[in-house]
């Protein structure tokens, strides 16, 4: 599976921050990740740097093997909750595609 991190430029994304979203929404996503060619991560601050809850947003989008792919946007406090989040909502996406697959094919 190919990983890929984008961010804006008030978020610094170096190679210690793709490693851990890398981390983060791989371990989020559970057995589901082996099913993806490619995960893409875009992070923005929507306060560009002013602080405030929930200014961080998380894009994330996945291409599962044989569908179309699948996004969720997620906006938190920080990084790590913004990538935590956005992975959830990933996972209940994914096993709700999946399982409609698996309905259509059984």
């Amino acid at each position: 599976m190919q990983f890929q991190l984008n961010s804006d430029a008030h978020i610094q994304g170096d190679d210690r921050l793709a490693e851990i979203a890398e981390t983060l929404v791989s371990a989020g996503l559970g057995h589901l990740a082996s099913h993806l060619t490619r995960i893409e991560v875009h992070l923005a601050d929507a306060n560009a740097g002013k602080g405030g809850a929930d200014d961080i947003i998380c894009t994330i989008e996945a291409r599962p093997e044989g569908m179309q792919p699948q996004t969720v946007t997620h906006a938190d406090a920080n990084v790590e909750a913004a990538l935590r989040g956005g992975a959830k909502k990933l996972r209940a996406l994914l096993d709700s595609e999946f399982g409609k697959l698996g309905r259509r094919q059984g």
